[in-house]
């Protein structure tokens, strides 16, 4: 049945996976929303069946017995099917697998086991893409890769890892919110790192840290003689930055006559030396990062509304840790790494996963460095957090409950805490509350059977 409302043979999708059951599957899929469905089972297959049948969509896996799917679909963005619809599948969420997907043009990235509605509806739009390219043309480039130090598995850090990739495939300027401590600087190295600059500088400005006088010169230079003290040629951040990235930290704190001249530079794309004459033209790009108000009209924002507007061609909000906590085993798995420390007691872990964490990622790195200076062994137990984590709090309370729990058991009330949470805020819509959740549909209709909810 089509209840997707496309038209009879409303495309032609090709699925590549080598699980058969799975394959055969989605084949059946798209074929009841008045698709043709091809499959292959390997890279092999799939570059042999599109060197003969003309496809308009792809579902491709990437973990695939013979090779890798992105390599495939970086054969693709750099030939003649560069403009085909590529849905990147996999059963493992890594960031850079994520990003490196979304920078070589995937229409979209989604994780396994699917939700089959969801995952039609992303097809859908896929189709109606090509039919728009096909109308309108277009190309792209595939820029070269960096690594990062993104660390994380949700819901939350997979959409922030697909905007990455998407930003990082233009040279548009980009702005990058969030809380304190959220790893804001980490997004906008792997905004650079996975574009085509990223052989080329990446020059960082916290424009809180020095007063306007002193950082007009910073950021564009200065001439010999232009001020008292100026006594030779000063080559400012924006030149330094050419041909690669100026990061400005903390630009909701930037002075409104600096703001004024970053508007200029922006509109125009050239610059003067303090004291100078001559244009320069601009060959950095642009990115920002504040924890501050911004958005025009909300309370407290000091940022132009026609600055905002061009820095934030795209912007990327980054997701506090409390919005991501099922990220925390990992994050401390990362930090643990650089300390004498191997491990955490269950009772330790429970105490992090029931924290609030104002500090977001850069107070979760510290604590966990702290205590593993002091714990004196291999494994950290609760005794050697911070008093702030180790009193369990509101959200704490919860998970530990005064006869004790072992690890499993308060990361379940957890879920259990999340799944209401989610149901409440919906309605008790299922689907949208999964999509909340950042699970298939299957997984909360289990979840909610298994807590009697």
């Amino acid at each position: 049945m089509n209840d997707l409302n496309l038209p009879t043979d409303a495309g032609r999708v090709l699925i590549v996976e080598d699980e058969r059951g799975l394959r055969e599957g989605l084949m059946g899929a798209v074929q009841q929303i008045g698709c043709q469905a091809f499959a292959a089972a390997s890279v092999q297959a799939a570059r042999k069946l599109l060197a003969e049948t003309e496809v308009d969509c792809m579902l491709l896996d990437i973990r695939l017995k013979d090779g890798d799917g992105l390599e495939l679909l970086a054969e693709l963005r750099a030939g003649p099917l560069r403009d085909m619809p590529v849905i990147v599948a996999t059963a493992y969420s890594d960031s850079e697998r994520t990003i490196r997907a979304m920078r070589d043009g995937a229409f979209d990235y989604v994780t396994k086991p699917f939700d089959l509605a969801a995952l039609l509806v992303t097809v859908r739009r896929a189709l109606d893409q090509r039919r728009l390219r096909r109308a309108m043309g277009g190309s792209s480039d595939v820029p070269h890769i960096a690594p990062h130090g993104l660390v994380g598995a949700s819901a939350a850090m997979l959409a922030t890892w697909k905007l990455i990739g998407r930003a990082a495939a233009s040279s548009a300027p980009v702005l990058v919110t969030g809380e304190t401590g959220v790893g804001k600087e980490l997004v906008a190295r792997a905004v650079h790192d996975y574009s085509t600059r990223s052989t080329q500088p990446f020059v960082a400005v916290n424009l809180a840290a020095l007063p306007p006088s002193l950082l007009e010169s910073e950021l564009f230079g200065h001439e010999r003689g232009a001020f008292t003290g100026a006594g030779s040629r000063r080559v400012g951040r924006f030149e330094q930055a050419a041909g690669g990235t100026l990061f400005l930290d903390e630009i909701g704190d930037l002075d409104a006559s600096l703001q004024t001249k970053l508007l200029r530079v922006l509109q125009e794309g050239t610059f003067e030396r303090v004291g100078g004459q001559d244009s320069l033209e601009l060959g950095a790009r642009v990115v920002t990062a504040t924890n501050k108000p911004v958005h025009p009209g909300q309370p407290g924002c000091a940022l132009r509304e026609d600055l905002y507007y061009r820095l934030a061609v795209v912007e990327i909000q980054v997701p506090p840790l409390r919005a991501r906590r099922s990220d925390i085993p990992l994050l401390v798995a990362h930090a643990l790494r650089a300390t004498p420390a191997r491990a955490l007691s269950e009772a330790a872990m429970e105490r992090l996963l029931g924290y609030a964490w104002p500090g977001n990622v850069r107070e979760l790195i510290h604590v966990v460095e702290r205590a593993a200076v002091l714990c004196g062994a291999e494994v950290i137990d609760v005794a050697d957090l911070p008093d702030a984590v180790r009193e369990p709090g509101p959200v704490a309370a919860e998970l530990s409950p005064p006869d004790g729990s072992n690890l499993h058991e308060a990361v379940a009330r957890l879920e259990r805490r999340m799944i209401e949470a989610a149901l409440a805020e919906t309605n008790g819509n299922r689907s949208e509350a999964a999509r909340r959740l950042g699970i298939a549909r299957a997984q909360l209709y289990a979840k909610i059977e298994e807590y009697g909810l």
